[in-house]
């Protein structure tokens, strides 16, 4: 009889995990149809609030400077854990970064979803007895892995902004010379140039359409926008409106200015670049030693991740890997 009733409960476990891993596969696909759903859902109406915006009449400079401190401050995420995460001080320095990266996501949705995403991994390493190092892979995953691509993104995103402004700059200073004015300078900037600087400007020229004043629009730009050149110019232009003066002749000296930047950080990349090659390859090298570690051994290589002093040193190896990256990444990292 026990024996019995032990075969009657293994395959009752089986027939559960089985059913289990069923309703996982089941529920994944939809769970993932159903975030990009409600974000094409959430596009849509934000596209038909514009337009509907934009026939009810033009707003005052004051109401749209209003709407668009409300929008940046309030949670977009609905529920208890949107608020909570809203009131997050990390979260507005998360904001600034993905509208940097020009994505049409919120700071709280993101964090949202990649706390719901952590609490299902951590309940499937829960229900399948898997290790605990799994799990802290797996949330550690969840967390970095979508900031470090922001971070890609955005950094990419601003270095093309870098490279475009000499060319805006020249633009604009041939419109003022032209006889055109500073918004329909932007106005060509956005229509000739690609993203980023067209998206950028084009945003500015739609903002001061709207009623917005020119220099706030511009320091909503700077704002927008870390990078130092930019500030350089919105400082400039609001001189020049305060002041007087030949601004074309200033957007010259900018550009200029910002073109043998452009080639001397070019040459300290060449310079740089014997720097860079080493940190790759000692960065690879344990990998190659590890993945050739398992093709000869692989009993041996099985301790570092089967046995907890392995799993330790394994980790260590790891944290000492992204230290030695990050410093061979500042010493070869040379400011222009």
């Amino acid at each position: 009889m026990p024996t019995g009733a032990m075969m009657v409960t293994a395959t009752l476990a089986e027939s559960s995990s089985d059913a289990l891993t069923t309703v996982l596969f089941v529920l994944g696909p939809m769970m993932a149809l159903y975030g990009i759903a409600q974000l094409v859902g959430d596009l849509k109406k934000t596209n038909k609030k514009k337009l509907a915006s934009r026939l009810k009449g033009r707003p005052t400079a004051r109401e749209t400077a209003a709407f668009d401190t409300l929008r940046k401050q309030a949670p977009t995420a609905k529920g208890l854990l949107g608020a909570m995460l809203a009131n997050l001080r990390s979260t507005a320095r998360l904001q600034t970064m993905l509208e940097q990266a020009n994505l049409p996501w919120s700071a709280t949705q993101m964090l949202s979803n990649q706390t719901l995403a952590a609490a299902l991994a951590l309940a499937v390493v829960i229900i399948f007895q898997l290790p605990l190092v799994i799990a802290g892979a797996a949330v550690a995953a969840i967390y970095v892995l979508p900031i470090f691509w922001l971070v890609r993104r955005r950094q990419k995103r601003l270095k093309k902004l870098m490279n475009q402004l000499p060319d805006v700059f020249e633009l604009l200073s041939q419109a003022l010379r032209a006889g055109h004015s500073l918004a329909s300078g932007m106005q060509l900037v956005a229509t000739e140039l690609p993203d980023p600087a067209g998206t950028e400007f084009g945003r500015v020229f739609h903002e001061q359409n709207l009623g917005l004043k020119i220099e706030d629009a511009l320091k909503n730009l700077a704002e927008r926008m870390d990078v130092l050149d930019v500030r350089f110019f919105v400082t400039a232009v609001l001189i020049q409106r305060q002041t007087g003066g030949d601004l074309a002749e200033v957007l010259d000296k900018i550009s200029s200015v910002i073109r043998d930047r452009i080639k001397l950080h070019g040459t300290v990349q060449a310079l740089t670049a014997e720097g860079r090659l080493s940190g790759y390859v000692l960065l690879a090298l344990p990998f190659v030693v590890f993945g050739a570690m398992l093709n000869v051994n692989y009993e041996y290589a099985r301790m570092l991740w089967a046995h907890p002093t392995g799993q330790m040193m394994s980790m260590f190896a790891i944290v000492q890997m992204i230290m030695g990256w990050m410093m061979i990444k500042k010493i070869v990292n040379i400011k222009v």
